[in-house]
């Protein structure tokens, strides 16, 4: 259709029809970003006494859940989405309308709404959201460095101790570990210095216990004994293949690193050539699989038609590691948090009737465990899981959601319905009081201070660094 309606136009025409989507873009950013706006303002009323603000699930976070499950995306990301919509909607609402309008690119939005984030005072932000809205459009090109420079410009000028200062101390260290591709992973992050050092001058030291046959670069032998140290190695394991290495006695045993890789029997015996999946990281090559099942302790899955439903809260080994093999990650619409993170929950409460059988149980972050425990009932959000792990959601709002288990797309069989049992499906409502709950003191954590007290105390201390920075090294700096 598209390629029928551009083939008669001119080069000229076919640009205009290039801006003319990228206004539409903008536009339907804002009306997004809006729309999980209003959401919070009309959840979010009257709350003010409610005992659930000081809840770690509060009323914010059961709208996340909404907007997230809409959107297909995580929590975190429709929290954002709905801390941009409220701003647009009540700090900066021209810059609003200019993206509503498509004059301006969200990212230059994006910008704003951080750097004026300290700005408290009513008339101050009308006057900066006035000038905001009247330049933004020129910034369209800049890059974000730029742009940054351009807003704290004005905002110094209206509100020093608004100016959002760039500030890296050692509460900042993070360690992050993302997929690759074709097997590989990516590792960033920021550690104190010393501990830098410290893990360079390891690798360099682990790098150099391979004898000169090894056929690695240095470097793939420095990414190589991130592994050996992990595993509590002490040297390389060389790949020369000369029996008579010099480094071949220096390899240490493996420590009691644990990962779970899932295969086909076939692949494992050199039968097949299917790939493995790593959750979290995707597929890796059949021969991968094979290197590393030959130094692993291999279990058997069991298949859903051997299991059965059993008499306790808990299941079994073999039951819980098929539910998290099945489902892989948390199975709340729009949520991706990996199945070793999560609880195994009863779809229907056992103290309501649930058996713990494949077709009653699931995977659940913590998060969203909690927000299917105490925002439940016939105001909250409703399940219900079918024999082959599909399963089904009703929000609040009534907007209904389907999620599908992660593992049958790579093993179809997992698929396979674990047998029926009779299932009443009834409104979820809070778990019950069995005995031999693992979560039995599951109850919901409390916040020490609201979410709002929290947003107020983080901006008055942003705010005070700022004013004393000030007050030591007044202008001209």
């Amino acid at each position: 259709m598209f390629d029928t309606r551009l083939g008669g136009l001119t080069e000229a025409e076919v640009l205009a029809e290039m801006a003319s989507a990228q206004r539409a873009e903008r536009t339907a950013v804002a009306r997004r970003l809006f729309a999980a706006g209003r959401l919070c303002q009309l959840r979010m009323s009257g709350v003010t006494e409610d005992q659930r603000l000081n809840w770690c699930i509060d009323n914010w976070e059961a709208v996340a859940a909404e907007v997230g499950a809409e959107l297909g995306i995580s929590r975190r990301r429709a929290s954002v989405q709905m801390e941009h919509g409220l701003a647009l909607l009540e700090r900066l609402p021209k810059l609003g309308a200019v993206l509503a309008a498509g004059d301006v690119e969200f990212r230059v939005v994006a910008v704003a709404l951080f750097r004026t984030a300290l700005i408290t005072d009513p008339d101050l932000l009308a006057t900066i959201d006035t000038a905001l809205a009247r330049n933004a459009p020129g910034w369209n090109a800049l890059p974000q460095r730029r742009i940054a420079e351009c807003i704290d410009w004005r905002v110094r000028e209206l509100d020093p101790a608004a100016e959002r200062v760039a500030r890296q101390s050692k509460t900042d260290r993070h360690i992050e570990i993302g997929p690759g591709r074709d097997g590989l992973a990516t590792v960033w992050g920021s550690v104190q210095a010393p501990d830098a050092a410290a893990l360079d001058r390891r690798l360099d030291q682990l790098a150099a216990t391979v004898c000169p046959g090894d056929s690695r670069t240095r470097q793939q032998r420095r990414a190589d004994a991130l592994s050996a140290l992990t595993a509590g190695a002490t040297a390389l394991r060389c790949d020369c293949g000369s029996p008579n290495c010099p480094a071949a006695d220096t390899t240490a045993e493996p420590g009691q690193i644990v990962i779970h890789l899932i295969a086909e029997a076939d692949t494992v015996s050199g039968r097949g050539e299917s790939p493995g999946y790593l959750p979290g990281y995707g597929h890796l090559p059949a021969d991968d699989v094979r290197e590393l099942a030959s130094r692993a302790t291999i279990r058997q899955l069991v298949r859903p038609e051997q299991l059965r439903a059993e008499p306790g809260y808990r299941p079994s080994r073999a039951l819980a590691e098929f539910i998290r093999h099945r489902d892989l990650t948390c199975r709340f619409p729009g949520c991706d948090v990996p199945a070793e993170f999560c609880d195994i929950d009863h779809s229907v409460p056992r103290s309501r009737g649930g058996a713990t059988h494949p077709s009653n149980l699931s995977l659940r972050c913590r998060p969203h465990h909690l927000l299917k425990t105490f925002w439940a009932g016939a105001d909250g959000w409703r399940e219900k899981l079918h024999p082959d792990g599909t399963m089904e959601w009703i929000s609040p709002a009534g907007r209904r959601y389907t999620t599908t288990p992660g593992g049958v797309i790579f093993f179809p069989q997992l698929a396979a319905p674990a047998g029926h049992i009779d299932l009443r499906q009834t409104e979820v409502s809070p778990a019950g009081d069995e005995r031999d709950s693992p979560y039995r003191g599951l109850m919901m954590p409390l916040r020490r201070r609201t979410r709002a007290e929290e947003r107020a105390a983080r901006i008055a201390w942003e705010r005070g660094l700022n004013e004393a920075r000030w007050a030591a090294d007044p202008p001209p700096f």
